[in-house]
């Protein structure tokens, strides 16, 4: 299956936000918010609040600008120097000089047991490094000009946009019933006005007044809040407000640094904690409407698969991920995967509640589910998580669909679909049998004795994956294919997602081993094409014999403002399908994996 190439934004766009809500679009020139996304169960997607509709792409105007007045002078913030730093690869923050006048801004969305708002802060500084007073006006000033919903493209809704001015909490939402999702703007002493624009937007500004004496500095917080209506979305930034920014900034800041990694290695920590938090706070989600989680592929809107979800990559990619930062929200992830999606495993792609979105079979994905449950309870020694109705289902629906799929007389499994997509060339793969293989053995303990009995035996596996995909018996030469369908037809063309690379994570062979060594340098000779990488493809290489290589040309690759994209050039920089969430979250756990197990050397 081949996707459209979305080609990422020019604009180095900051990026934050929390489980709630996602910033995806802070301008690093002005520090503009062009757009605000949420999940909605309803919608099976998100809603996007936007100032304009190509808002991913900076046109137009942004959803809240940033204005400041210098005893009635416009301090423009691009026109210094604005400087942006990461603090935990998570909080952009800025410093900006515009003559006498030092400006800081940090936007955050608390999150964390103690500071778990649907909502984001958005804390700013102001010093005078004047010789005389200086009278400063601060205004927020938005422009709603967008509402739409996206699974993978955006739809606009047809009703009007209404703005309301509650005492001085600003309200944006819609009118028709299905749209009533709401945002909220409150500051600290700050007086909101509302103005309705002949095109159909809505304007409206929060200001705030100050005299600032020389050497004085005055802090200012935009509180921003969303609720399922309008009435939630107002209670939540008064309480946002009544707790202060101070506190929401301390809370939030505790609760991501423990979610940090570190290896011993600062080069490789950057680079996974990078990836990590952007895959763990966009490629789940609690949504609006029901407060409950969500896995999916990202919620960055030129993500080309979006609100979409494979259970292979959520259990593959997202599980290990999330067991590295969080083992307690790992174990709430996987619980839901299972209830969700585990009824059908391997059936293809999902939409965030289990609907259908494109059915195609995938072996390696029904296998991905017994694996997924043993690698939690070998990290977390939580073995009692199989006994939970979701996961026990889940395992005996997978058990069901692996047998169904056993060739007749030999112990090999077949394929409709290969992980990232596309139609099986050949209905037998090597990724998937290898990979079944893994999940037979987790079946045959975690079964009930009886269906137990029935499980293949997963050396025989092993055994006739040796035999029947061998391409030359000289002992010298045997390279295992790809794929084959058993009557003398082979491949050796390597599915980028499903890449024959992992296989020494599914003790089928060592990373040593002269067959799968000589396998994947065939691999690398034919499907070669560093015009166009996959860096799903790439990230596997990690397991191979250069892996070394690999993971120096990760630290250095520009990649979609340093998130993932599915594909990239040769050197890195990304050419198609960017902020991919779930594409960081195999890089953050492949990365900690080959640095912190397999001893690669980083930097």
């Amino acid at each position: 299956m081949r996707y459209e190439l979305r080609t990422p934004p020019s604009i180095p766009w900051q990026v934050t936000g929390n489980h709630w809500l996602s910033l995806p679009c802070v301008h690093p020139a002005d520090g503009s918010i062009h757009g605000i996304g949420l999940v909605s169960l309803a919608h099976r997607g998100a809603i996007e609040f936007a100032g304009s509709p190509d808002f991913e792409n900076g046109a137009g105007e942004p959803l809240i600008r940033l204005v400041f007045e210098s005893n009635g002078t416009p301090v423009e913030l691009g026109s210094g120097r604005m400087a942006w730093q990461r603090v935990l690869e998570w909080l952009p923050t800025f410093n900006s000089t515009v003559g006498d006048i030092v400006i800081r801004g940090t936007i955050f969305a608390p999150c964390g047991r103690a500071a778990d708002f649907p909502g984001f802060v958005y804390a700013i500084s102001i010093e005078n490094r004047a010789q005389t007073a200086t009278s400063i006006t601060f205004r927020a000033e938005g422009t709603l000009g967008v509402r739409q919903h996206r699974i993978r493209t955006a739809r606009r809704f047809g009703d009007a946009h209404v703005a309301t001015l509650m005492d001085d909490v600003v309200t944006l939402s819609g009118t028709n019933r299905g749209s009533e999702t709401a945002l909220a703007f409150a500051g600290d002493s700050m007086v909101g006005t509302i103005a309705s624009a002949a095109d159909e937007t809505v304007r409206f500004t929060l200001a705030r007044d100050a005299s600032l004496q020389p050497g004085e500095k005055i802090d200012l917080a935009l509180y921003v809040a969303a609720g399922p209506e309008v009435d939630g979305a107002v209670a939540m930034v008064k309480r946002m407000r009544r707790r202060g920014w101070r506190t929401l900034a301390s809370q939030t800041r505790d609760a991501i640094s423990m979610l940090q990694q570190s290896t011993g290695v600062p080069a490789a920590d950057r680079l996974i904690n990078r990836h990590l938090m952007f895959a763990y706070f966009y490629a789940a989600a609690r949504a609006i409407d029901d407060a409950r989680w969500y896995i999916f592929r990202s919620r960055i809107p030129w993500c080309e698969q979006a609100l979409t979800v494979r259970d292979y990559e959520a259990l593959m990619w997202l599980a290990p991920a999330f067991q590295l930062a969080d083992t307690a929200l790992a174990r709430e992830l996987l619980l839901r995967t299972c209830e969700l999606h585990g009824y059908a495993p391997g059936r293809g792609v999902n939409y965030i509640d289990g609907t259908p979105f494109d059915v195609a079979f995938c072996l390696d994905a029904a296998a991905a589910y017994p694996v997924a449950v043993d690698r939690y309870v070998a990290q977390t020694g939580d073995d009692r998580i199989v006994e939970d109705a979701p996961i026990a289902e889940a395992l005996y629906a997978a058990n069901d669909d692996i047998a169904a799929s056993r060739h007749g007389s030999l112990p090999l499994y077949r394929t409709d679909a290969t992980p990232s997509g596309a139609d099986a060339e050949l209905p037998y793969m090597l990724h998937g049998n290898a990979l079944v293989a893994d999940a037979l053995e987790v079946l045959k303990q975690t079964l009930d004795e009886k269906t137990a009995e029935g499980v293949q035996n997963a050396d025989a596996v092993r055994a006739a994956i040796t035999r029947q995909f061998a391409t030359d018996k000289d002992s010298s030469r045997t390279l295992l294919a790809t794929a084959t369908d058993l009557a003398g037809a082979t491949s050796m063309h390597d599915d980028p997602v499903g890449s024959v690379y992992w296989l020494p994570l599914y003790h089928m062979l060592s990373r040593d081993d002269s067959i799968y060594r000589r396998t994947v340098r065939r691999l690398d000779q034919i499907d070669a094409d560093p015009a166009r990488i996959n860096l799903a493809e790439r990230c596997a290489t990690l397991m191979g014999p250069d892996a070394a290589k690999t993971l120096e040309w990760l630290r250095r690759a520009d990649l979609d403002g340093g998130l993932a994209a599915e594909f990239v050039d040769a050197d890195g920089l990304a050419i198609g399908n960017g902020g991919d969430a779930s594409l960081s979250a195999l890089i953050a756990y492949s990365v900690w994996y080959a640095v912190s197990v397999l001893g690669v050397p980083a930097g």
